[in-house]
């Protein structure tokens, strides 16, 4: 009899601690890298880029495969990451660096603010880039660059893992938000038009950091550039960029794991936007906004799961404040939690996604709106008339340069001209064209879908209160 209580109050007791353990909000690590396409990561097919510790994680998770930035810049992807909101909707149009000065309206709640209500410790070390600091405040804000090295943290990626980590470890009784944004791999100063850029990388390397090296000869050109020696010298020194990411983050894993935290963090992975190459990088092709989302989360349903689900970066801040137990009552998203695709709920809500550019640059006047379903993409080209604009660090740089100097014809498929002038509409049937190549808009059989997907298309712009649908009134 007494074995029988004693194994029942033992009992009792596990079950207790597991309920405890359930109850404490997990941490949340939301790691965002500077223009990393999805094609650089090994899980989602990368050719000659390894990616060992990201794919580790996608292993121990999920990885979606139909996940999508609703902008391709970088203010306003992070101002819509942060806000759960399109870039026309917070107020972040185009970048907030020195002459742009875009900057949210002061009366959004972003997500270390709505943390920070629910006592969520907050914390930022690295790129930032979306104003203003009041909108988006955190607790903490890491220095710039390593005080021993005098390294930027957000190219020594091995050094932001370690310097990190004594915030996170400060009260365990405390949840804590790590907003970890690394500059890899943007591309660095200066953009010279006749040498590869060097995207941060320098001959004596980072503290920890092994330098991952291919030869031109065998780099994979994407099928959305030119297969040109500039190309292949930019794509050498792209990827050691890309390695770079994938060790630091491999040793915060790692970090995590020593510490105990890593069971019950909350570790998302992503970029902002594509590749800074000409056709990816401010564009709403997919190779500008279909990006790598890699998610670790207590509860999640199955480890290594490949999720189809159609989310967007508007749905991160949701997801997010659904995991830490945030009442968002009072707050009206864009975008809404896939906490429940995680768990093994059903996609069904998650069928389409929709894209909001204005600016880049506020020079890059190119306003463009956009439907995507599993089958089909709309893009409005409200500017159509005027020539697509370029980037200017891509502007500057080697490939565009000689691009530009050779009267290169086509990037990948897509002839060189099409992307610079476009139509009122783009059309593509994803299925056959999934390099959107051949615009349908004009297409006799495309006519039924083209009018469906505009309705959707004008409908998500009035509900957005978009201020480019005055077009649809006077047009």
């Amino acid at each position: 009899m007494r074995i029988i209580t004693v194994l029942g109050l033992y009992l009792a007791t596990i079950s207790l601690s597991l309920s405890l353990q359930a109850a404490t909000p997990p941490n949340i690590i939301l790691y965002v890298t500077d223009d990393q396409g999805l094609e650089t990561v090994g899980i989602y097919g990368g050719e000659n880029i390894a990616t060992p510790n990201l794919d580790k994680l996608a292993t121990a998770g999920a990885y979606f495969t139909n996940a999508f930035a609703s902008a391709s810049s970088c203010t306003v992807s992070r101002g819509n990451l942060l806000s759960g909101k399109h870039g026309h909707v917070n107020g972040l149009y185009g970048h907030e660096h020195l002459y742009n000065h875009f900057s949210s309206f002061s009366d959004i709640k972003s997500l270390p603010v709505l943390l920070k209500r629910a006592n969520y410790r907050t914390a930022r070390i690295g790129k930032y880039h979306v104003a203003p600091e009041s909108v988006y405040k955190f607790d903490k804000v890491f220095p710039n660059a390593s005080p021993e090295t005098g390294n930027a943290y957000g190219r020594s990626l091995i050094e932001m893992a370690d310097v990190v980590m004594d915030f996170a470890t400060q009260d365990r009784k405390q949840p804590f938000f790590l907003y970890m944004c690394p500059n890899d791999p943007h591309r660095s100063s200066p953009h010279l038009p006749d040498k590869p850029n060097n995207f941060g990388n320098q001959p004596g390397g980072y503290p920890g950091v092994k330098r991952v090296r291919i030869s031109a000869k065998n780099a994979v050109v994407p099928n959305y550039l030119p297969d040109i020696p500039e190309v292949r010298a930019e794509l050498v020194e792209f990827y050691e960029s890309i390695s770079r990411i994938d060790q630091g983050f491999g040793h915060l894993m790692k970090n995590l794991k020593d510490a105990g935290l890593y069971d019950n963090t909350v570790i998302i992975f992503l970029s902002d936007n594509g590749t800074p190459m000409p056709n990816a990088k401010t564009t709403l092709y997919d190779t500008g906004i279909r990006l790598p989302l890699i998610v670790k989360a207590p509860g999640q349903k199955a480890q290594g799961a490949i999720n189809e689900a159609m989310v967007s970066w508007i749905d991160i801040a949701p997801t997010l404040l659904d995991y830490a137990g945030v009442d968002t009552s009072d707050v009206k998203f864009n975008g809404k939690s896939f906490r429940s695709v995680l768990e093994g709920g059903p996609a069904d809500d998650f069928g389409e996604v929709y894209g909001s550019h204005t600016f880049h640059e506020v020079t890059m006047y190119y306003p463009m709106r956009m439907i995507r379903t599993h089958n089909y993409k709309l893009i409005w080209n409200i500017a159509h008339p005027l020539e697509y604009p370029t980037g200017w660090h891509v502007w500057e740089g080697s490939v565009n340069a000689a691009i530009r100097n050779r009267n290169i014809k086509y990037l990948g498929k897509r002839k060189t001209k099409a992307y610079k002038h476009r139509p009122q509409f783009e059309l593509y049937d994803l299925k056959k064209d999934p390099l959107e190549i051949n615009n349908v808009a004009d297409k006799k059989a495309y006519q039924e879908t083209l009018e469906a997907l505009k309705t959707k298309l004008f409908a998500f712009q009035k509900s957005t209160n978009d201020p480019w649908a005055i077009k649809l009134k006077h047009e």
